[in-house]
């Protein structure tokens, strides 16, 4: 739920420019099919021997978003200031969908993936991970106001649920869920970008919408929705590099603990989270 109290510094161009038209790329995308891509997408090159290409996926405020065109975010500032910390350079960033950011890895389209993905077993066979940057639990949003006001997942039985392609959120709805017969399959909408979830869940398409609890608080700011609960996953966020690339792996660790320890990072989560 919204922290009483905390103030959003980056909360103002956000409403005024709302969070769904901030973001125009991963719409694109939505229109166009399945997220399956291969990363293939016109984009900048790395031409130098230490320059990098990041990859992210802007339909996930305040991570990542577009704003008057511009990729702008926690991940974009904090990607940034780590990368400052090292002897590589950031040459540009690639806008893809959520599905399509490890294949751009593996295939060598970007060199690191910035997108407030979460650690686990399986990402962790197709790729490494950086040090742990970041901690989330799971929101459900509803309608504000409205009469569904869930407490728990198993009040989301015979409901019409949404969550992003890809994320914690689905696997939580597909684990806990479907598979428990708590909703059928065809119950679940599957989006490409939680600015389309949220979309829905406004006009009454959608009942709930299960996805990350910081991205939750910035859609409570900006849309008719509020996180009827928010549970525990236990969930961390790394940057996600491939595999064998030890060198950059390293100096992105190296990185993380600088602008900690410099105290960029508190100034970082403070401007986008009001924390």
């Amino acid at each position: 739920m919204q922290d009483d109290g905390n103030t959003f510094d980056r909360r103002q161009y956000l409403k005024l420019s709302g969070v769904a038209g901030i973001t125009v790329t991963g719409l694109a995308g939505c229109l166009e099919g399945s997220g399956d891509g291969d990363g293939d997408d016109d984009g900048p090159e790395a031409t130098g021997e230490n320059e990098i290409i990041a990859g992210t996926e802007p339909g996930f405020p305040p991570f990542e978003m577009v704003e008057d065109g511009e990729l702008v975010g926690f991940d974009i500032d904090h990607l940034e200031a780590v990368v400052d910390e090292t002897d590589y350079e950031l040459a540009g960033w690639q806008e893809l969908e959520f599905d399509s950011l490890i294949p751009a890895l593996e295939n060598g389209k970007i060199d690191v993936i910035a997108a407030a993905m979460t650690i686990n077993e399986d990402r962790k066979q197709r790729i490494a991970f950086s040090d742990p940057y970041y901690s989330s639990d799971q929101s459900v949003l509803v309608q504000s106001g409205g009469g569904f006001q869930p407490s728990a997942l198993e009040d989301l039985a015979d409901k019409q649920i949404g969550a992003q392609s890809g994320t914690t959120g689905e696997a939580i709805v597909q684990e806990n869920l479907i598979d428990e017969g708590l909703i059928d399959a065809t119950d679940y909408d599957s989006y490409d970008s939680y600015v389309l979830a949220v979309q829905d869940l406004e006009r009454g398409l959608r009942d709930a919408v299960v996805l990350d609890q910081p991205v939750a608080r910035t859609f409570e700011a900006n849309r008719d929705v509020e996180a009827a609960f928010t549970f525990e996953t236990g969930e961390e966020y790394g940057l996600g590099v491939r595999q064998g690339d030890e060198d950059l792996q390293a100096a992105l660790n190296d990185g993380i603990a600088a602008v900690e320890e410099s105290g960029e990072y508190e100034t970082l989560t403070q401007d986008w989270f009001g924390e």
